[in-house]
C-alpha cells in the first residue's frame, strides 16, 4: 500500500479499503483503492460476473426549486427540461469559449429537483460554475458531496446481487429499471438512490447512500454478491474497462482544450433549446459552439487498435506509417491506451488530424522510439452482448 498524502481526501469507505489490502493512490484528490488483487482479475471479474466500486470521490450537486431545469438549460449544454422525472442524460459544462470544464451525468429527481454528478477533481469547480451561473434563477445550488457516498455494482451479475438485497416492495422497481434512469429504493436496509448507471460497458448499478451508512452496504454488497463472483475493483480496472467500452476521461480525452465536437461528442450539444415562449436559450458556450458545430474540427478522436503487444499510452506520438514500417510524420497524440483483457490486443483513444481518421487507417504509435503498429477502428472496442 502507498504511503497516504495529508493532503488526500479520504472516502467513507477508506478503512474498508486498508481492510481488503487495497493498494491506495491519490486521484483527484483523493486517496482511492488502485487494486485489491491484479487488474487482470479485477476487469474479468466485471465482464463475466461483477466487480464492486468505491465512487464517492465523485461529486453530487443537487439543485432544487421553481426554475431548476432553467438554470440547468443556461448552465450546460444539454436540455434538461427535456429529461423526464426518473431519467438522467450525460451532458457537460463549457465555458464561453466552447472547452469542457467537466462532463456531468444529470438525474431529475423530481420536477424541480435535479442531481448533477461531477468529477471528482472538477466537483468544487462545478459547483461554484452551477452556483454563479443558477444566481438570476429561482434555484438553490446545494454542493452534498461530502455528505453522500457512491457505490457502483457493474456486471453482468449486478441485477442478481442488487435486487438480493433490496426490499420487497422495491424489487420489482429495481429490476425493471431502465437504462439511464433511478428509483429510490430501500438497499441492504438503507435508503438508497438507485441508478442504473455505470462507466465499464456492462449492465449496473450506482447506489447514493448517505456518507455514514457507505460502510453498511458496502459489506452487504460484498457478502451478497460472494456467490455470485463479485469481487471488489479499483480504479485500474475501472480505467481498462471504460477504456473498451470507449468511454472518455476527463483529463484525458476531454479538457479545456476541447470542445465537445473534437470529442465526437457533439449530439450532446442541444444548439435548438428553446424556453416555453419559444426564445432560443442562450446557454453558456453556446456561440462558440455554433460555430464550431459548423466548421471541420483540425483533431478527430478516434480508436486505434494495436497490431503487436506493446501498448500505446496517454501522451504518445500517433505517426503515419511508412511503407518499410517506420515512423513518419506525426499527426496525432494518445489520449488513454491499455492492452485490453476482453481483446487480447492493445487499444488505445486518440486525436488525430481528420485525414489519417478513416476507419481502417494504418497509423503507428512512438513507443519509446519504436514504430508500433496500430489502425483505426470504431469505438467502442466492446461492446456488451
Amino acid at each position: 500500500m502507498l504511503s497516504e498524502d495529508p493532503q488526500q481526501k479520504k472516502t467513507p469507505l477508506h478503512d474498508e479499503h486498508v481492510a481488503l489490502g487495497a493498494s491506495l493512490t491519490g486521484f483527484g484528490g483523493w486517496l482511492m483503492p488502485l487494486r485489491y488483487t491484479s487488474d487482470l482479475a479485477e476487469h474479468r471479474a466485471v465482464r463475466e460476473a461483477a466487480g464492486l466500486f468505491d465512487l464517492s470521490h465523485m461529486g453530487e450537486i443537487h439543485l432544487v426549486g421553481p426554475e431548476a431545469a432553467t438554470a440547468l438549460d443556461h448552465a450546460i449544454v444539454g436540455n434538461a427540461t427535456a429529461i423526464g422525472v426518473g431519467r438522467a442524460r450525460y451532458s457537460m459544462l463549457c465555458a464561453e469559449d466552447g472547452s469542457v470544464l467537466d462532463d456531468l451525468i444529470v438525474y431529475r429527481l423530481a420536477d424541480e429537483h435535479f442531481l448533477v454528478v461531477a468529477n471528482a477533481g472538477n466537483a468544487p469547480l462545478v459547483a461554484r460554475e452551477l452556483t454563479e451561473r443558477a444566481a438570476r434563477f429561482d434555484v438553490v445550488v446545494d454542493d452534498r458531496s461530502d455528505a453522500t457516498a457512491l457505490v457502483a455494482v457493474q456486471g453482468p451479475r449486478a441485477e442478481e446481487i442488487v435486487a438480493s438485497l433490496t426490499d420487497d416492495a422495491d424489487v420489482e422497481a429495481v429490476r425493471t429499471l431502465r437504462y439511464y434512469a433511478s428509483t429510490r429504493a430501500t438497499v441492504a436496509g438503507v435508503e438508497t438512490l438507485v441508478a442504473r448507471t455505470g462507466y465499464t460497458g456492462e449492465d449496473g448499478f450506482e447506489l447514493f447512500v448517505p456518507a455514514e451508512r457507505a460502510a453498511e452496504l458496502w459489506k452487504a454488497a460484498l457478502a451478497a454478491g460472494e456467490g455470485h463472483g463479485l469481487v471488489p475493483a479499483g480504479l485500474s480496472a475501472r480505467d481498462s474497462l471504460r477504456l473498451e467500452a470507449g468511454m472518455p476521461l476527463y483529463g484525458h480525452e476531454l479538457d479545456t482544450t476541447t470542445t465537445p465536437y473534437e470529442a465526437g461528442l457533439g449530439r450532446v450539444v442541444k444548439l435548438d433549446k428553446v424556453s416555453d415562449d419559444g426564445t432560443p436559450i442562450e446557454f453558456v458556450g453556446r456561440a462558440a459552439l455554433k460555430a464550431r458545430s459548423e466548421s471541420q474540427p483540425a483533431r478527430v478522436l478516434v480508436g486505434l487498435r494495436g497490431e503487436g503487444r506493446r501498448p500505446a499510452r496517454a501522451g504518445y506520438d500517433v505517426v503515419v506509417r511508412r511503407p518499410d514500417g517506420s515512423a513518419g510524420v506525426e499527426v496525432g497524440t494518445v489520449t488513454s491506451g491499455a492492452p485490453s483483457p476482453t481483446l487480447g490486443c492493445p487499444v488505445a483513444m486518440a486525436y488525430v488530424t481528420p485525414e489519417v481518421s478513416a476507419e481502417g487507417t494504418e497509423l503507428a504509435v512512438d513507443v519509446r522510439g519504436r514504430a508500433e503498429p496500430f489502425v483505426v477502428v470504431p469505438l467502442p472496442f466492446y461492446t456488451r452482448s
